[in-house]
């Protein structure tokens, strides 16, 4: 007999068959079950897994033993003349037709069973307005977008110095009266854009395009620049230079001017010169300022970003603008990097009052003090003062709108912090922070809807500063995976318990002491406290977090209510917010009474 015989005769295709569905409707269910329980996707992986790796092992057993009317035997102890007629073989064919049953029940039950979808009474849900198509916006004539310069260097990483080119130029044009200019964040994203210049206008809702390419052989540098009025494609300027690396401010200067006086005969009316400040003497110490500049914009590598303008400190100690990009690594380096053993608070503060000693004049540094203002001791009334300062300093310091309405935020005034959120956003549109603060200001305003369609505009870019305060809308609308997804980006740090976090907002009055623990020995591990997840020191009830700095916007949350409540809460706004609510007006959530005492909702 062929071996396809004997495996005919011996059930093997029967077997694999029956496997097959079996193993199919034990996937499908086990998927339904685990989506009921809200389980890691790694279990169904587990067991698609187990499903593969037993099929060999079923062909091996159908071949090996054999199913008689006596029971099962092994193959070689059996005579399948005596048993040949008998009806025992056929219940693998009844197997077969109760396990394609079971598969169109699951079918039918999957396509045509309602799906309940729950709305749970503790998360308000408002329902979106009707979308309707935008109208046209009017591109201004007189608008500007720089796009990255292209690097044509034969070394590819020498790309942050053609970026860092054709930032300064449109850091010179944006202080030009009578210019728009698109912000970098925009125009820089479209770097490597194929589409026309026209696209990327219409795009960037501009007029006209700066674009450039540099290339830099040993201390020799050429750059190429052409300004295009966007609607006829037509070139209003164009130039290159070849220069000696240390012109590079130079040429800088002269690129922004041919632009400014090309736009001035444009557009008919009379644009003032502008001028690129050296900074420094030092071509090295520009070169190192220029990738660390670069690495702190795309927080890619913040401890190489500070390391390098450390670097360019010792190299020339009077570069202001490398201590203010130094002290603005630094303040945002304390809560990329908690418990790192590093004193990033006092090493910020101590850059930008560098940076204010070298030029009084400058933002940034403004805005790091402000932000810094537990450490200083200077309060919210000091924190806002030093943001105003910043913004006066530079009105198109995006993060220094973002700062302050976060400010804004912690102290109560969520309608205040959002008009900054918004001045930002003007800014730079393009600005993910301020995108996510604007988007969790709006659930604290109870615009839902608009937090979360925010949001969630801004997960595809890997961003999650705000992350953690969207895993509760999450949970309670049952959408789990999201919530989990959101949960793993807020808290960054691996094996984290999240299952207990969620635990906690499902069901809040259990026990909830065993996932607490295990939340604080995971944070033990990595140098953080509970306190230091400020989302999360709320859902497990942990008011003792609450009056610190750190958690302050907390305490505005709908599920901090109680705390509201509490003389906690009184003794915080006694200590830090009272006279500034006072002077300027109570937030939203609260109210003066009749007897010089407050309350708040």
């Amino acid at each position: 007999m062929s071996l396809l015989g004997k495996m005919k005769d011996r059930n093997v295709f029967r077997v694999g068959m029956v496997y097959i569905v079996a193993a199919w409707v034990l996937v499908q269910m086990m998927d339904i079950i685990l989506d009921d329980m809200a389980a890691p996707d790694w279990i169904l992986q587990f067991v698609v897994f187990l499903c593969f790796a037993g099929f060999p092992l079923a062909l091996w057993l159908a071949w090996t033993f054999a199913l008689t009317p006596d029971g099962l035997r092994m193959e070689k102890h059996v005579d399948r003349r005596q048993w040949a007629e008998q009806p025992a073989t056929s219940k693998l064919d009844y197997v077969i037709v109760a396990l394609l049953a079971a598969v169109i029940g699951l079918v039918a039950l999957e396509r045509f069973m309602p799906k309940a979808v729950p709305t749970p009474a503790a998360v308000v849900v408002d329902t979106p307005a009707p979308v309707s198509e935008a109208e046209p916006v009017e591109i201004l004539d007189n608008s500007i977008a720089v796009l990255p310069f292209d690097n044509l260097s034969d070394d590819a990483s020498q790309g942050y110095f053609s970026d860092g080119l054709a930032d300064e130029i449109l850091n010179a044009l944006v202080k030009v009266d009578g210019l728009a200019v698109a912000s970098r964040t925009s125009s820089f994203a479209l770097k490597g854009d194929t589409r026309s210049i026209q696209q990327i206008a219409r795009a960037l809702r501009v007029a006209n395009v700066l674009e450039g390419s540099v290339r830099k052989v040993g201390d020799r540098l050429r750059v190429t620049a052409q300004l295009i009025d966007a609607e006829t494609d037509v070139h209003l300027w164009s130039d290159s230079y070849d220069r000696d690396l240390t012109d590079i401010f130079q040429v800088q200067e002269e690129i922004a001017n041919a632009i400014v006086a090309a736009l001035t005969v444009e557009l008919g009316q009379e644009l003032q010169s502008v001028s690129i400040a050296r900074g420094t003497a030092s071509i090295d110490a520009y070169d190192l300022y220029l990738r660390g500049r670069e690495l702190f914009i795309v927080r890619e590598n913040l401890p190489q970003s500070w390391e390098l303008l450390q670097q360019v400190t010792h190299l020339d100690p009077e570069f202001a603008r490398a201590w203010e990009t130094l002290a603005a690594v630094h303040s945002v380096a304390t809560s990329w990097f908690p418990g790192d053993g590093i004193d990033h608070e006092s090493l910020a503060l101590a850059a930008a009052r560098r940076a204010l000693e070298l030029d009084p004049g400058l933002s940034m540094p403004h805005a790091v003090i402000g932000m810094k203002h537990e450490v200083t001791g200077a309060g919210y009334a000091g924190a806002i003062a030093s943001l105003d300062t910043a913004i006066a300093n530079d009105p198109n310091n995006a993060t220094a709108f973002l700062w302050r309405g976060i400010t804004l935020k912690d102290m109560g005034y969520a309608q205040r912090a959002l008009a900054d959120f918004d001045a930002c956003l003007a800014v730079d549109p393009a600005y993910l922070n301020c995108q996510q603060y604007r988007a969790s200001t709006l659930m604290t305003l109870g615009r839902v809807s608009e937090g979360v369609q925010q949001f969630e505009a801004t997960l595809p870019y890997n961003f999650h500063s705000e992350s953690d305060v969207f895993v509760s809308y999450y949970v309670k609308t049952r959408q789990l995976n999201m919530a989990y997804l959101v949960a793993s980006l807020a808290l960054r740090l691996p094996y984290a318990p999240i299952r207990d976090w969620i635990a906690v907002i499902e069901n809040p009055d259990a026990d909830h002491s065993a996932g607490l623990a295990r939340f604080e020995d995971w944070g033990a591990a990595n140098n953080i406290t509970v306190c230091d997840m400020d989302t999360l020191a709320v859902d497990f009830g942990q008011v003792q977090c609450y009056t610190t700095i750190k958690t302050a916007r907390m305490m505005w949350e709908p599920a901090a209510i109680e705390f509201r409540r509490s003389p906690g809460f009184t003794e915080w706004v006694d200590t830090h917010l009272i006279d500034f609510w006072r002077e300027q007006g109570f937030p939203e959530q609260c109210r003066e009474s009749g007897d010089g005492g407050y309350a708040c909702d």
